[in-house]
């Protein structure tokens, strides 16, 4: 009898997409969350909160896989501090994360926060893997929305972006999980790199709707990124399938 993978954040965005592909792979899924679920299906939910490590060590023993998707806008780099201790107590065989484009190139708080989980991990003695990913669709498509819902969308000047569709990353996490452990992996970002407001029309024009657009600049050391491309991976990554109008041609459709 083979040991549960466990999956940190599964009940998130990623987590709802790789506990199915794992389950369909054949192997048995320990899902780690704060809230109560119940079991089912060769799922089993365990309680805990890897911020404060409650019920962390509980959840990772008896593992010898972890796939750590959870992750928030602030914390991730002390969560993480606490799922490697646990890990490393429990012999854990392969820790697999997701990470962020632009991690160590982007000066934010929240991505710095990422890159210092990064390293927790590295430099944790475990055999890893990281997968460094872009913004989603379903980020970008909530972003476009509020932006929607002003008079005039503000259009950041020499802002690009590379979405991906959380599926693609889903499928490649899935593959690496059951794989060997591989340190940092080739970054997976969407097959087409699009600025702003193409972006914008491209929602506008599915909702059946028209808005201005007014240039914006993106001020200090974060925008100076952003306008180099930081965020970006042109060169050897790999891409997923999905493209921005393939997942608007999903979600929405003209109003009426």
């Amino acid at each position: 009898m083979t040991s549960p993978i466990l999956v940190t954040g599964g009940t998130g965005t990623l987590g709802r997409l790789a506990v199915p592909l794992l389950r369909d792979a054949g192997h048995d899924v320990r899902v780690l969350s704060r809230g109560h679920h119940q079991p089912g299906n060769g799922i089993e939910h365990v309680t805990g909160d890897l911020l404060t490590g409650a019920g962390v060590e509980s959840a990772v023993a008896g593992t010898e896989t972890v796939l750590h998707l959870a992750g928030g806008p602030k914390g991730d780099d002390e969560a993480t501090r606490n799922l490697v201790r646990a890990a490393s107590r429990a012999e854990v065989r392969h820790l697999v994360y997701i990470s962020v484009i632009g991690a160590d190139r982007v000066p934010l708080s929240w991505l710095r926060s990422k890159l210092d989980a990064e390293r927790a991990i590295a430099d944790s003695g475990l055999p890893w893997t990281t997968l460094r990913a872009a913004q989603f669709h379903g980020l970008v498509l909530t972003m476009m929305q509020k932006m929607a819902k002003l008079p005039v969308i503000p259009v950041p000047g020499g802002l690009r972006l590379q979405p991906v569709d959380a599926r693609d990353v889903a499928a490649r996490l899935v593959e690496l999980t059951l794989d060997k452990p591989a340190g940092l992996v080739p970054d997976l970002a969407g097959p087409r790199v699009y600025g702003m407001a193409e972006l914008a029309r491209g929602y506008l024009r599915a909702r059946g709707k028209r808005r201005p657009m007014m240039p914006v600049r993106m001020p200090g050391k974060a925008g100076r990124a952003y306008r180099a491309g930081e965020n970006l991976t042109l060169d050897g990554a790999d891409l997923g399938a999905r493209t921005w109008e393939d997942f608007l041609a999903e979600q929405l459709r003209p109003a009426r």
